[in-house]
């Protein structure tokens, strides 16, 4: 690995403490978090804001905000982000630590479709392949993307009359249930199906989002019963929870909203 350039080093330093408080900075603030000499502060902030990295802030003399630098060059690092492909492998550095099958799904109409998925090693494992199409309400993605919609796109999707299909005795099939069961969804933040969509796999699920704070996706990770218990769960939830805040973080999420 090559040398670090302390002076790009600082100049980045710089332009990350513009991503807390409120955006704006001025030159002894800097100086004070990065501990940085005046001079140094000085030569770096002109250079940043002669190349639009950092702008004055208009009416308040000596602040700064971010420029529109940052923001071209963010929107080209969205422009090449593929959720599929950041999904399989986030999903894959998942499975590796708990080796079992992790699944990244999106929602279409009242269906998830599975766009990513890295199989556990063992013997016994859930069978499932990337493309993939299931009913929303009976799988832990699903449930997970259903939450996270606005009430009125969710009665569009599933309106109260709505015959829900049962993949296993226990599916959800009244919407009246399955909106009770969201809305605890979204209370905790994470979704867990109990085989609802496979009599031998229970899941756990938790929400992707992306720049914009929108969720795009989820990650699950599904276990057969052999290998599901109440101290695995917590510990699944907790790692399908990091997993998907990387995912997200990929996706450019920042923050836990």
């Amino acid at each position: 690995m090559g040398r670090l350039v302390p002076a790009v080093t600082r100049a980045l330093d710089i332009l990350e403490l513009f991503l807390d408080g409120d955006g704006t900075l001025s030159a002894p603030d800097i100086v004070r978090k990065l501990q940085l000499p005046r001079t140094t502060v000085h030569e770096l902030v002109t250079t940043l804001s002669a190349r639009s990295y950092i702008v004055p802030v208009p009416g308040q003399p000596g602040r700064y905000r971010l420029g529109v630098r940052p923001y071209q060059l963010g929107s080209r690092y969205a422009e090449q982000l593929d959720l599929a492909a950041e999904g399989q492998q986030v999903a894959r550095s998942v499975a590796e630590t708990c080796d079992e099958t992790v699944h990244v799904a999106i929602l279409e109409g009242t269906d998830v479709i599975y766009i990513a998925k890295v199989d556990s090693t063992h013997a016994v494992r859930m069978v499932s392949a990337a493309g993939r199409r299931l009913p929303a309400h009976c799988t832990s993605v699903g449930k997970m993307l259903l939450a996270s919609l606005p009430e009125q796109e969710l009665t569009a999707r599933i309106p109260d009359g709505a015959e829900l299909t049962a993949m296993t005795p226990n599916s959800i099939t009244d919407p009246g249930a399955l909106r009770e069961a969201l809305a605890r969804i979204r209370e905790r933040g994470l979704a867990v199906e109990s085989r609802e969509s496979n009599p031998d796999v229970s899941c756990v699920a938790a929400p992707v989002r992306d720049r914009a704070g929108k969720v795009v996706a989820a990650l699950s990770i599904s276990v057969p019963m052999i290998r599901w218990s109440d101290e695995r769960v917590a510990e699944l939830e907790q790692l399908a929870a990091k997993g998907a805040a990387e995912l997200s973080e990929r996706l450019g999420h920042r923050g836990t909203v």
